[in-house]
């Protein structure tokens, strides 16, 4: 047992918790051996146990008293009500089933027979009323005569029906209880009624007996505890001020065996700096000396801060202090903040487990948020690339310094992976820009000692803990290995990215910075991570590869080039979606007559189903071309065409069907500079003129193909010569960004730029001020307007008599000679005799003929008849039908075309 200095050994210390014995002195009748007033003073003043017992106890007593009370009460007022309740209902049904009752109600003076007996009935059975009714509620009898031959007040429904009510009111006589029973006849029929009430107060008054008794009860109880109390407070004051030798030392050893027990450091510490008590644990921890106490703090071996802070005697709060190879956390109060002695009393705690364990639950947390950002931002995007890049960037420099990413190129290329092949760099990021690994891009053999080519060959990641002691990985490239183990980097972990049976390239986490090398935890980190990123990976590719399909498909359907003709300057572009192809597509279609087509068009939705119905309108528009159909014509069979497609095909796999295609179809003229136009649902082209201002002309819009129902219109321009007309899908001025006007301003503003540019500079203008990577297909032709002038051009008018051929042989003859064509002249004589033979028998006025020298000879002639000829192979023993089969075998290409004043038959000849 430890003995506190300064005290003699025959009085023992104060132990803890003890109260401080009175200083001054005695007097007759009060301290711990004195008389009743002073205990009872320390019972009612409550500043002792005694006290806090005593009030304990009166409030007790006085729940229990006010719980009986009201306890009683209530009971009192149950039985009341109860009480009320059956007497009621003895009397009403007494008074009912009495006989002379129902044959009373038929008497012709219920009244005068009832309200006596009633009357009676009331007064012997000591209820407030008895009230006799008919059936409708009119009362019979009354204590009070006045109120006869009034409706009662009350609930009558269920008695009527042969039962009983029992109902609680207010009247006017205060809380009362009613019954109200029916009156049968012998039959069972109910004739009347019969209620009964009486107020409850009339059946109570048991409380007020009762209430004195649990008065007395409730301050005999008072005595009892004060007189409990008083005993009690003796008692305690007794053992505190007397306590005898035996139970002194009782006392000591048990304060003995806690103090030294507890897995706490206790230390003591007087005011003049002494260490006056250390527990058991407090010397482990602090690694004391034998006679460390009455010894100075500052001299007990302690490291400078903790020992200061042991003889300042401040207060300090888990402060945590480094002792040894520990850490503790100090608690430190001083002693004499109540009177007690000065010094300090200071408890330590070993925390360096708490700490270690700490800082693993630390670590765990930060790879679960690792995770879950893996998880949330690796795959953001359909890139192959890109997704190996946020691989990269996650782990930099949470997990590892340097993250390299090497894939093979089929994957790349949205392919599977060929084993055995080389890899190549597709993402790298660091805490430095300069580290001397492969750069993005960089293509890689591994060999086979390498740790990459084993976890290519086994499917297992492999760490590598020092780089410097890796004979296999030294072994890669001996000038770069050096370089990277002379840049710091000196532990490696490779982890294979695997997508089910498929290994897509490889992980590679680099350290540099933390000296220690990855363990196995960090690996399966790793692993995980890489695992995740993996998935990512092979839908990026997976999508890559279908892109590239649906992009080739889609290309293919397009025109590869355009056909040579005179009678425009084209340029287009095409550019396909940042994710999924479309159904946009153009054409140009030279057309009779030196004329030329433009369309554009756009299917609705995406996807390679859009694109293969984006080949079938294209095809039909090309040979809907071929028929010279005017444009309106055109699209109005465009319009049946997309319908069919919509009513004769059934989606599969729950795939959109196609829901319409917008168009637009442009003829242009070069003899005329007119220019005819109609569009179903498209936007309108631009149109810059030679001198730079820009304008939409007003095409009626027609409802998109599909819907069906409208008419389609057309608008008839005049192009001078030098305009450029621009047409394009929806792609090149709608984005979810931006306003379709504002798409509008743009190409205005891009036109506006350049007035004077060729088509190929218009369009490279124009898809400038576009963003990188569109959300839509673009489409985009571009076309200057040439002039066919009148050098080019020769007319004649014909009579309607056949002797008006030959006038238009020698005709021809003589422009042909002026064109240089004299090579012509003997098929194209034989072709104008027997096209203009055929108009003038067959045909009617007027007729016309004429010559246009473009890239081939064109010879065309018109009549007003719309009836078409038709080619025939004639017999050996006819006599004609053999002209146009002439004509087809002269020309490259013959046909006919409408217009609105009858047809035109023309035939083409390649110029020699």
């Amino acid at each position: 047992m430890v003995r506190l200095p300064g005290r003699p050994e025959t009085r023992p210390p104060r132990p803890f918790g003890v109260p401080r014995a009175p200083q001054g002195p005695r007097r007759e009748g009060s301290g711990a051996n004195g008389g009743r007033p002073g205990v009872l003073r320390s019972a009612v003043t409550g500043r002792s146990v005694a006290g806090q017992v005593f009030l304990l106890q009166v409030v007790i007593v006085l729940l229990l008293v006010v719980s009986a009370v009201v306890a009683q009460v209530l009971q009192v007022q149950h039985d009341s009500n109860r009480e009320a309740r059956n007497r009621s209902l003895a009397v009403a049904e007494t008074f009912a089933n009495a006989p002379g009752t129902a044959a009373a109600l038929r008497a012709p003076d219920p009244t005068a027979i009832l309200q006596p007996k009633a009357e009676a009935a009331r007064k012997g059975s000591g209820v407030d009323f008895i009230v006799v009714m008919d059936t409708d509620g009119i009362r019979y009898t009354h204590p009070k005569p006045d109120r006869i031959g009034k409706k009662f007040v009350g609930t009558v429904g269920p008695a009527l029906a042969g039962g009983t009510v029992i109902e609680e009111v207010h009247g006017t006589i205060g809380e009362l209880v009613q019954v109200v029973v029916p009156v049968k006849d012998a039959g069972g029929k109910v004739v009347g009624l019969v209620s009964a009430g009486i107020t409850t107060a009339h059946v109570g008054g048991t409380a007020d007996q009762q209430l004195p008794l649990l008065l007395a009860a409730a301050a005999a109880a008072l005595v009892l505890a004060t007189a409990g109390t008083a005993l009690v407070s003796r008692r305690l004051l007794r053992q505190t001020h007397g306590l005898g030798p035996y139970e002194m030392t009782r006392m000591y050893e048990h304060h003995d065996a806690v103090l030294h027990a507890v897995r706490e450091g206790v230390l003591i510490v007087g005011g003049d700096g002494r260490l006056l008590l250390a527990n058991d644990e407090a010397q482990r921890l602090l690694d004391l000396p034998e006679d460390a106490e009455q010894r100075h703090v500052l001299e007990l071996g302690l490291d400078d801060e903790t020992a200061g802070l042991l003889a300042s005697g401040r207060v300090a709060t888990d402060e945590v202090h480094l002792v040894k190879d520990r850490l503790l956390a100090i608690n430190q109060r001083p002693t004499d903040l109540r009177g007690g002695p000065p010094g300090s009393v200071t408890t330590l705690r070993d925390s360096t487990e708490l700490r270690a364990l700490s800082g693993r639950a630390e670590v765990a947390r930060e790879r679960l948020n690792m995770l879950y950002d893996a998880g949330v931002g690796i795959g953001t995007s359909l890139d192959v690339a890109r997704t190996a890049g946020e691989l990269a960037e996650l782990a930099v420099p949470r997990f590892a310094d340097f993250v390299t990413v090497d894939l093979f190129d089929a994957v790349l290329n949205g392919e599977e992976p060929r084993p055995g092949t080389a890899l190549r760099r597709a993402a790298c990021s660091g805490i430095r820009g300069d580290a001397p690994l492969y750069p993005v891009g960089e293509r890689i053999r591994f060999v086979a000692t390498s740790p990459q080519a084993r976890s290519l060959t086994t499917g297992q990641s492999v760490v590598e803990p020092v780089l410097r002691a890796a004979p296999g990985w030294l072994a890669q490239d001996a000038e770069r290995t050096e370089q990277v183990v002379a840049y710091g980097i000196h532990s490696l972990i490779t982890v294979p990215l695997r997508a089910g049976s498929l290994v897509l390239g490889l992980a590679n986490f680099w350290r540099s910075e933390k000296p220690q090398p990855f363990d196995a935890e960090e690996l399966a980190l790793a692993e995980e991570l890489v695992a995740r990123a993996a998935v990512s990976i092979d839908n990026a590719r997976r999508y890559t590869r279908e892109h590239s399909m649906a992009v080739t498909l889609q290309r293919s359907l397009l025109p590869r080039s355009v056909p040579e003709q005179g009678a425009l300057e084209i340029a287009y572009r095409y550019l396909p979606a940042h994710s999924g192809v479309g159904g946009d597509w153009f054409d140009v279609l030279p057309l009779s007559g030196a004329r030329v087509a433009l369309v554009v068009g756009d299917v609705v939705g995406h996807g390679l189903h859009a694109a293969a119905t984006m080949g079938r309108l294209r095809t039909a528009v090309h040979n809907f071309s071929a028929l010279d159909l005017p444009p309106d014509e055109l699209l109005g069979l465009l319009d049946e065409l997309v319908g069919r497609i919509d009513q004769d095909e059934t989606p599969a796999d729950g795939a959109a069907a196609v829901v319409g295609a917008t168009c637009l179809y442009a003829v242009y003229d070069p003899v005329s500079r007119h220019c005819t136009l109609a569009r179903a649902g498209h936007p309108p082209p631009a149109l810059v003129h030679p001198d730079g201002r820009v304008e939409f002309p007003d095409v009626p819009a027609g409802p998109p193909l599909g819907l069906g129902g409208l008419p389609f219109e057309t608008a008839d321009l005049e192009l001078a010569e030098g305009s450029r007309l621009v047409l394009y899908t929806d792609g090149l001025v709608e984005d979810r960004d931006r306003d379709i006007d504002v798409g509008f301003d743009l190409l205005c503003d891009a036109l506006r730029r350049a007035p004077d540019a060729s088509p190929e500079d218009t369009c490279r203008a124009v898809l400038d001020r576009l963003p990188n990577r569109p959300s839509d297909d673009i489409a985009l032709i571009v076309a200057k307007t040439r002039v066919l002038g009148a050098g080019r051009v020769a007319e004649w008018q014909v009579p309607s008599d056949p002797a008006a051929v030959s006038q238009v042989r020698s005709s021809v003859t003589r422009q042909l000679a002026v064109w240089s064509l004299d090579e012509l002249s003997f098929a194209t004589e034989l072709i104008l005799s027997e096209l203009v033979t055929n108009a003038v028998r067959y045909g009617r006025g007027p007729i016309g003929v004429r010559l246009l020298r473009d890239r081939a000879l064109i010879c065309e002639v018109s009549d007003g008849s719309t009836t078409s000829p038709h080619l025939r192979y004639a017999a050996s023993t006819d006599e004609g039908g053999r002209g146009l089969f002439l004509v087809a075998q002269l020309a490259d290409r013959w046909g006919t075309r409408y217009t609105p004043n009858g047809k035109i038959i023309w035939a083409e000849q390649p110029l020699p």
